[in-house]
């Protein structure tokens, strides 16, 4: 990861500049740097990643344009090949593209790039500003307006505390120019649906997936694998270790006393022959590390907060004891394929809403917690699933194939590999299991208990009518939304809501986000 930010004036105060961008540091250790550009500023952390030499350093600059960006480009290489008749690259970085790219196509380049990234670009001739995101939202970007009107960008919410009134999510598939933000990509949008059989779906998804953890393996930088155990990450694990040449290293974490997916991630390492480390924690890691997590994160949802818990740690663990700062993930592939709530949905159409809205979410939930607790830890987050041309065609299934009318949720995603030798048996078939909970129940009860005990039932009810906007329904959501506002007042509408299994759903109308109260729970805490 890296960090950038972009004044796009004059600021009032340089030293609030400073400070603000300051305080995400640890997403880019290795080298900083402010420039000034037209009447404004340009800031870059750097996490050498791609193009480990200086001549990597940003802001990059062309014929009197400048740009930072925190990014993948995957595939750059073509674009350098057809780029290099006119222009000489410098470094081996692959953003630095960006620019030469921009000068031949101009805003028409961000719908041309398969990348997760988010960049603020100036442009010399026209003395304006321009900013983009990638059409999932994988890297964070953020804006707000100062006193004075002016548009600030910045990876994190906290660089632009204190700079401007209101801070909101850059949106996803967008780019800013002349003042509006532009669609260029969405990409819950899905063309009419596939009319491809079973097998040949499942082959695509089979064959995609795997394009998209080869491509994501490339850096000049070590590479590890967050391993849960569960369907998606053993899967990313999988495919990885069949397309390297080493063993890979795998991290799990969990609960002392009760951790479900230390278990099934052995199964996984054991099978793939990877270099497997587990991270152990106890109750007082959850409630130390409770309040830097919510600070870390800038959200209030439960559900992101629990599972970012062990997230963070297992993050922390790697960044003091390995080498390794890529790290792969099996995020996304839920809002995809399905989750256990999803099984409730009363049509197809219902279902297809349901992933497209969870799409264009994805940013401010799952996503958001793996950007930061990686991020946090000076490192970089990597997510196969969120493939474009992977995402891109499963939105295009015939929403019908990808309801549960199997027995079994996600079963395109397990046909696809079944029979192939990628995992056992017994973890392909596994039935899915929360992330906050597979770390060990006892984890979510704790925190559940622990908030309990904050608050009496009067005082509950007294402070959670200060919150309007995603008002707090239970004593957990009021103690996480008391921790965010320390650290962020008043700005809640960050975030959406509550990631919440639909209500309007039969057997989803439930007021705990974890799938463990659902009704086809069943064997997935096993």
């Amino acid at each position: 990861m890296c960090s950038i930010i972009g004044y796009c004036g004059r600021p009032p105060q340089r030293s609030a500049f400073d400070t603000a961008f300051s305080r995400t540091q640890s997403r880019g250790p290795d080298d900083t740097r402010v420039v000034e550009v037209g009447q404004g500023l340009l800031g870059f952390h750097r996490l050498s990643i791609m193009g480990l030499h200086p001549e990597g350093m940003q802001p990059f600059t062309l014929n009197g344009n400048w740009v930072v960006c925190n990014g993948e480009i995957y595939g750059f290489e073509k674009f350098r090949r057809e780029l290099s008749e006119n222009y000489t690259f410098v470094s081996d970085s692959d953003c630095e593209v960006l620019l030469p790219l921009y000068e031949k196509y101009g805003t028409g380049m961000f719908a041309m790039l398969d990348a997760e990234f988010a960049c603020i670009l100036y442009d010399g001739k026209k003395q304006q500003f321009l900013a983009a995101r990638d059409p999932i939202g994988i890297r964070p970007l953020y804006y707000g307006y100062d006193v004075q009107g002016t548009i600030v960008f910045a990876s994190e919410p906290k660089n632009l505390l204190g700079l401007v009134d209101r801070i909101l999510p850059f949106p996803p598939g967008h780019y800013y120019c002349d003042g509006e933000f532009h669609c260029y990509c969405d990409i819950a949008k899905a063309r009419l649906p596939l009319s491809d059989d079973l097998e040949t779906v499942c082959t695509n998804i089979r064959e995609k997936l795997i394009a998209g953890v080869r491509k994501r393996l490339v850096a000049d930088a070590k590479v590890g694998f967050l391993l849960s155990g569960g369907l998606d990450s053993s899967l990313v694990c999988a495919i990885a270790a069949r397309e390297s040449e080493k063993p890979i290293h795998t991290f799990a974490i969990g609960m002392s006393e009760d951790a479900i997916d230390l278990k099934y991630a052995k199964i996984v390492a054991d099978y793939i022959h990877s270099i497997h480390t587990e991270v152990i924690i106890s109750k007082e890691n959850v409630f130390d590390a409770l309040e830097s997590v919510v600070e870390l994160l800038g959200t209030f949802d439960i559900t992101t907060i629990r599972a970012s818990i062990g997230m963070y740690l297992v993050c922390k663990a790697i960044h003091e004891t390995t080498p390794i700062r890529v790290l792969l993930t099996g995020e996304i592939s839920d809002e995809l394929f399905g989750y256990k709530y999803t099984d409730f949905a009363p049509s197809a159409e219902a279902f297809q809403e349901e992933a497209r809205k969870r799409l264009r979410e994805l940013h401010m939930y799952d996503v958001l917690r793996a950007d930061r607790c990686i991020s946090v830890n000076s490192l970089e987050a990597r997510v196969p699933f969120g493939d474009l041309d992977f995402v891109d065609y499963v939105m295009s299934i015939d929403p019908a194939m990808k309801c549960n009318v199997y027995g079994k949720g996600k079963y395109l995603l397990r046909h696809a590999f079944e029979g192939l030798g990628y995992l056992p048996d017994e973890i392909l078939w596994r039935e899915k299991a929360a992330f906050s909970d597979a770390v060990g129940h006892s984890m979510v009860d704790y925190l559940k208990e622990y908030a309990e005990s904050c608050y009496t039932q009067e005082e509950y009810e007294i402070r959670r009518k200060r919150f309007h906007h995603a008002q707090p329904f239970t004593k957990e959501s009021l103690l996480y939304r008391e921790i965010f506002e320390k650290y962020y007042p008043g700005q809640s509408e960050m975030i959406v809501d509550f990631w919440m299994p639909n209500k309007a759903w039969e057997g989803c109308n439930v007021t705990d986000p974890s799938a463990r109260v659902l009704s086809n729970y069943g064997d997935s805490g096993k």
